[in-house]
This record gives C-alpha cells, structure tokens and sequence, in this order.
C-alpha cells in the first residue's frame, strides 16, 4: 500500500498509524511544514496554491490508496480542481475516500437520519462539501476508480476534546432545548477508513459517527465529573455569543445512524459514545 493524504491533519494520521504496518510509502500535504517533524516519517509537500503543485505531482507517483480532506473553496474542489489528470494517469490507484460532513443533511430537528436521506445544507460551507461529495462520485464514474464518501459527526480525541476545555478553564455547558449532536473519536475514523479499504461492500457513501447522539451540555457535565471538577454553569444558546461559524453548527439539530458501517463493513466502534471516549482520554493522561 502506498497512501497519499491530501491534508496530513489529525484524521489522515489516526488512518496514517493504524495502516502503518502495511504501507510501504507514505506522503501527503499540509498548508505548512514548519510544524513539527513529519509522522511516521511521512514525506510532505506545502500546498495551497498552483505554485506548489509540482511538488505534490512527485510524491504521488505510485499512489495507490488515496485520502482527501482538503475542505472545498469557493470554486469547488482543490484537489480535483489541480491534480485530476495525475489521477487519472496513477495505474495502482485502487480506492479514493474523500472526508465530508454530516452537515450536508442540514437541520432534522433532532430526527435520525442515515445515508439515504435528502441532504439540504444550510450553509455554504456545507452546500460546498456536497458539491465536493457530487465532484469525487464523478470522478469515480468516470474513470472507474472506487470512490468512497465518509460523512464525519464532531471529531474529538487526543488533545481536542472537552477535556482539554475543561482543564483549560474554557468549557462552557451551552444550553439550546432540543439540541443533539452525534461525535466520533479520532480512532474511529481510522478504524472505519481501513476496513472500507479492506471491504468493497458497495456503498458510495459512509455516516461515521458514534452510537449515541446527545445533548452538548451533557458532555461537559460527565467529563467534569471525570475530572472531578465542578459541572460549569449552564449558559443559554442566545446569551453564549458564539462566533458565526460556531453558531452556524447550532442551528443545526439532527441524530445520525451508523448502521451502516456496522452492517455493510463489519466495524464495531472503540468508543461507541462519548463515555467510553472521554474515559479512555482520561486514562491515557
């Protein structure tokens, strides 16, 4: 397996050390290299721009397992937008898995929804990403390469959870009646991406995400008392100021079935909701 990560970020590594053992290449694309030496020994190449592509052009030489989680601009997507025929030309490039968000669904009202229901975003960062999502199926039509879609729920894990909030000082327990987000640890997405990799199942499209979608506030009052640490004061939704893109989050409201991972790719998820998650954070420091 050689596998190349548009955007070397937090999930692309989670996929990155858990693939490690059968890889024999591995490389990929961050903004900025000044951050730290590359993981596991990864070779990276800086891109945001044309300017940079050429070097981006020479590590994907015999890619043959493909991650993109390059968020979309204003003019769709990047990766496609610059590198499409050196896709095309790669012979072993045997599975493509493009990163998206289950903000493509929009507002439920706290209804389930699963992988067949209509997709209505709300926001432009989310009608972007369904645009992306409609580009990459595309290109999988087209060219005949196996493109996989995975819809990802709130992300949280080592160093990015509400643990690190709370020993911070900074959690809040924001409070909006009714309001229910679904997460998904860091591990778990890589556990996900690699059994798609390992099971064609025939799926284009994967929900990714915990069993067990729950009011935000919530979560705050059960990792406080992990902590031991006094449950933060309940703030209400309209008096929390919550920057645009944080409010834009909020507004939307909606419990997300995972069946199908576990039905169609065999995955039982490590932390299967945010209890299980947030104890194992705490027992590993």
């Amino acid at each position: 397996m050689r596998l190349f990560c548009f955007g070397f970020g937090y999930a692309a590594e989670a996929l990155a050390r858990r693939l490690s053992a059968r890889t024999t290449a591995l490389a990929g694309t961050r903004t900025r290299l000044d951050q730290g030496p590359p993981p596991l020994g990864a070779r990276l190449a800086a891109f945001q721009s044309d300017g940079e592509a050429g070097q981006v052009r020479s590590l994907l030489a015999g890619t043959t397992h493909l991650l993109i989680s390059i968020p979309p601009d204003l003019e769709g997507d990047v990766v496609l937008r610059y590198f499409r025929d050196d896709l095309l030309a790669l012979p072993e490039l045997g599975w493509v898995g493009y990163l998206s968000t289950v903000g493509v669904y929009g507002d439920c009202q706290g209804r389930w929804v699963d992988e067949m229901s209509p997709t209505r975003p709300m926001t432009e960062r989310s009608l972007r990403r369904l645009e992306a999502e409609n580009a990459w199926l595309n290109f999988g039509r087209e060219s005949g390469r196996r493109v996989e879609l995975f819809r990802l729920a709130g992300i949280y894990g080592p160093g990015r959870s509400v643990i690190d909030s709370l020993r911070a000082g900074s959690a809040r327990r924001i409070v909006k009646p009714g309001q229910v987000f679904n997460r998904i640890h860091v591990d778990d997405i890589a556990l996900v991406l690699a059994a798609a990799i390992d099971k064609s199942a025939g799926h284009r499209i994967y929900n990714v995400c915990d069993d067990a979608p729950a009011p935000p506030e919530d979560v705050v009052a059960y990792a406080a008392e992990l902590l031991g640490l006094p449950i933060p004061p309940e703030v209400g939704f309209a008096e929390a100021g919550l920057a645009d893109m944080a409010a834009s989050f909020w507004a939307e409201s909606k419990r997300v079935s995972n069946a199908r991972i576990k039905t169609a790719l065999g995955v039982g998820l490590a932390y299967p909701t945010y209890r299980e998650g947030l104890r194992a954070l705490i027992a590993g420091g």
